[in-house]
């Protein structure tokens, strides 16, 4: 009896390829690309604008500094050979108000730097209020500064006296102008701290002021001694 052998066929299913719609459903592998967008969560990020530097507030103040250090050098070289060749040079008293301005522009100094370091503490109204005080202080002597030119005044003591006088008015003076321009910086930036503007840049500008606020208490410490040998012989 013939034998009869069956053969099976097998017919090879080959699995479909993935195509980019299931990619888009499921989400592996990878999904759609969208111009600009990065899905993977170590991606580089492109770095943020820094802000100005605290240099670039520095090297503004030194070039203050050094403005000012070159124009009362000026005066004080004036005033030396005008007080060695002078004939007429009479000596004046120093109005007391001027020894209690110096320590105020010395507490003053004080209450700055406890704004600056409240301000890197991210502490805002504390430091709002050391730049308020340190305001108060600052308006404290101009207005001894013009106590001081009233004594002068009701003293007999005028601009155009006599050499003295002048230069007393011209150097008093002169430093009040440039410590009138730190209050009007100073309170820029107690404005920007109650606004809430960037700490960054609050710091470095406020750090910069600083010291130009320190430089002015150290010359008018120099100016009083000045104004002692010369005016006060």
């Amino acid at each position: 009896m013939p034998t009869i052998v069956r053969s099976e066929s097998r017919a090879a299913v080959s699995e479909p390829e993935p195509s980019s719609s299931d990619n888009n459903i499921t989400g592996g592998g990878g999904g759609p690309h969208h111009p600009g967008h990065d899905p993977r969560p170590n991606s580089v990020l492109a770095p943020e604008p820094r802000p100005a530097t605290q240099s670039a507030y520095r090297l503004f103040t030194f070039l203050a500094i050094v403005w000012i250090v070159a124009l009362f050098s000026t005066i004080a070289l004036v005033l030396e050979s005008r007080w060695v060749h002078s004939d007429d040079w009479v000596s004046i008293p120093l109005p007391p108000i001027l020894y209690v301005n110096a320590a105020i522009l010395l507490l003053s100094s004080l209450t700055i730097e406890f704004a600056r370091s409240s301000l890197r503490a991210e502490a805002g109204r504390r430091c709002a209020r050391w730049i308020l005080l340190t305001l108060l202080l600052g308006f404290a002597f101009l207005g001894g500064q013009l106590v001081a030119w009233k004594e002068l005044s009701f003293g007999g003591m005028h601009l155009a006296s006599n050499p003295g006088s002048f230069f007393l008015y011209l150097i008093t003076g002169a430093h009040g102008v440039h410590l009138l321009l730190g209050i009007v910086l100073i309170a820029s930036v107690g404005f920007k701290v109650s606004r809430l503007a960037p700490k960054v840049k609050q710091q470095t500008a406020l750090d910069a002021i600083a010291l130009y606020w320190h430089f002015m208490d150290g010359l008018w410490l120099c100016l009083l001694a000045l104004l002692l040998i010369s005016i006060q012989q």
